[in-house]
């Protein structure tokens, strides 16, 4: 049986609110709360015994009839029974009643110092595994898929030799012809050669292929262990006892430390031959004159100098890629998330290490430029 009887300003309801006394109330609600004047009005559940998923309905439409009137009704006196029905079975959102909680500027700079902290020390476990099963691996295969450095190969490597090559002749083509613009006015032209050869070697070259292969294989790395991570296929091979780092990146890392370098070179000697075609056709340089000027320019260190920076770029893009791989979470979005993250970290930290062994190379002992 259900009282209602009402208040200074509110309505006190008393007995049980259930099924059968569902429609009854509604009807006996909306008359006391049509014929009240406030517009913010108090219904008092303090003398509330029961109620189940019916009462809780009323008092939803309640609610939601009132709001439409212009007023506003509040739940208070909540018994302890009634409040865990209410969360339980309520359509309607009273978190409008509590203040929200606000963070302010300490609390957000303080949460994202400790998701870099994390991350950080995710990425340094991942390198540490990466370098131990990566030189354990070179003498004990155990735990590698046979035919898998080689297959990898073809898939990082091999594939990705037309688009650097094209892209590689036309920045060897477009340096020649802006430079050839300013260097003809002073009649040394020729030095077209030497421009391109040490920009090539040492910076252009690496940084062109380690950009290709960050938007290419570094967001097919990110991406293929974050599907196996969302598909459980690295849970299942733990227990087959094998270790997902060795079984799956290893072979990565030694076919993009391979096919790197040997990338890095063709693309030099390709932009190269990019600017020796502005050379003959725009300037009128010989091919031979320009091949013997580039060889006088060259040296084994600027050779050297692209060859370790295109190396420690590769290890940049498959640890990074592997990286927001392994961190996935959630489903098919967040497989989409991470590899978008992985390829503009990749570029990002190509570009700063590019940067630093820049300034170390010119500075070493033994590297002056």
């Amino acid at each position: 049986m259900l009282r209602l009887t009402e208040q200074n300003q509110g309505i006190h309801l008393q007995g049980e609110l259930g099924m059968a006394q569902a429609r009854k109330a509604l009807l006996e609600l909306q008359s006391h709360l049509s014929a009240m004047a406030e517009t913010e009005i108090e219904i008092d559940l303090a003398g509330l015994e029961r109620i189940d998923s019916a009462g809780v309905a009323v008092l939803d439409e309640c609610i939601e009839w009132g709001r439409h009137q212009g007023k506003t009704l509040r739940l208070v006196n909540v018994p302890e029974h009634v409040e865990e029905t209410l969360k339980l079975l309520t359509t309607e959102s009273r978190a409008a009643e509590e203040e929200p909680s606000r963070e302010g500027s300490s609390y957000r700079l303080g949460n994202s110092v400790f998701r870099i902290a994390a991350s950080a020390k995710l990425f340094l476990y991942l390198i540490a595994d990466a370098a131990y099963f990566s030189i354990a691996g070179l003498f004990n295969r155990r735990g590698i898929r046979k035919g898998e450095f080689v297959n990898q190969c073809i898939l990082i490597g091999m594939n990705a030799l037309p688009i650097i090559a094209l892209i590689s002749f036309l920045i060897g083509f477009i340096l020649a012809l802006q430079s050839a613009a300013q260097l003809r006015q002073f009649g040394a032209a020729i030095y077209v050669a030497d421009l391109i050869a040490i920009s090539m070697t040492r910076e252009m070259g690496p940084l062109v292929t380690a950009i290709v292969f960050a938007g290419r294989s570094g967001s097919a790395i990110a991406a293929e262990l974050a599907t196996m991570v969302v598909t459980e296929e690295t849970d299942a091979l733990r227990s087959m006892a094998l270790h997902p780092t060795r079984y799956v990146l290893v072979p990565k890392i030694y076919a993009i430390s391979l096919t790197m370098p040997l990338l890095t070179i063709i693309s030099v000697v390709i932009g190269i031959i990019g600017a020796m075609v502005i050379g003959f056709v725009y300037l009128g340089i010989g091919i031979k004159p320009f091949y013997q000027e580039v060889l006088t320019v060259l040296f084994f260190r600027d050779i050297m100098t692209g060859l370790v920076k295109s190396l420690i770029f590769a290890w940049i893009i498959v640890l990074v890629g592997a990286h927001y791989g392994f961190s996935v979470k959630g489903g098919s979005e967040g497989v989409g998330r991470v590899t978008t993250a992985a390829v503009v970290a990749s570029i990002f930290w190509v570009i700063l290490a590019d940067s630093i062994l820049g300034l170390i190379f010119y500075f070493g002992q033994g590297l002056e430029y």
